[in-house]
């Protein structure tokens, strides 16, 4: 059973996952058959970590996140998720990892979650440990989805499950990045498909 008092942080967290998909991302990890940790690529404040983490306390596990911290393309000034107090004034660059420390902080979820301040890419080189979920939730760009792929799908143990956010198979919905990785991992013949929920692909792999 999913933990109800992470569930309830997550629900109430300031972040871009809707609740239903949140949901869905957090019972798509309790469930996964494979033992091992559930990773996160791009967490911004922590809502959908706390998600995952509410998934990663009753299956005795950890949630490992990967964010630079410095935002994605949409979160810089001028663009449409552009929040100006996210803004560090010494260097002029955004910083959301004093407000992700706090979400996790306030949720009691320090336990169960282990942040990672680095790039993603930089990060796969050097992971070693086969993952029971793989969630990938960066930057939108192609070059960086496909980074993002290429780095984590094979440290995703047989059996895990990789989630995609943002997934849109119409142009009109938003970025086709997210939706032409999803196909991506699909065409291999590695993945089959689990039921989503709203923008978010389930894909379990089978060898």
């Amino acid at each position: 059973m999913l933990d109800s008092a992470l569930l309830k942080a997550a629900e109430d967290a300031s972040g871009f996952m809707p609740a239903d998909e949140g949901r869905a991302l957090a019972e798509a990890a309790l469930a996964v058959t494979v033992d091992g940790p559930l990773l996160e690529v791009g967490s911004y404040l922590g809502k959908s970590t706390l998600y995952l983490a509410a998934a990663a306390r009753p299956r005795g596990t950890t949630v490992v996140t990967v964010d630079h911290h410095r935002g994605s393309e949409e979160h810089q000034a001028g663009w449409e998720y552009h929040d100006p107090t996210l803004v560090d004034p010494a260097i002029g660059l955004i910083d959301t990892l004093p407000g992700f420390r706090r979400t996790i902080a306030a949720a009691g979820a320090e336990d169960v979650v282990t942040a990672v301040v680095a790039r993603s890419e930089h990060f796969a080189r050097i992971w070693t440990t086969p993952l029971a979920f793989l969630f990938l939730d960066g930057s939108h760009t192609d070059e960086s989805a496909q980074r993002d792929l290429a780095g984590w799908a094979p440290h995703l143990a047989v059996g895990g499950v990789l989630a995609i956010h943002d997934v849109f198979p119409d142009p009109n919905d938003g970025g086709q990045a997210p939706y032409r990785i999803y196909r991506q991992a699909l065409a291999t013949g590695s993945y089959s498909e689990l039921a989503g929920q709203g923008s978010l692909r389930l894909l379990r792999r089978d060898h």
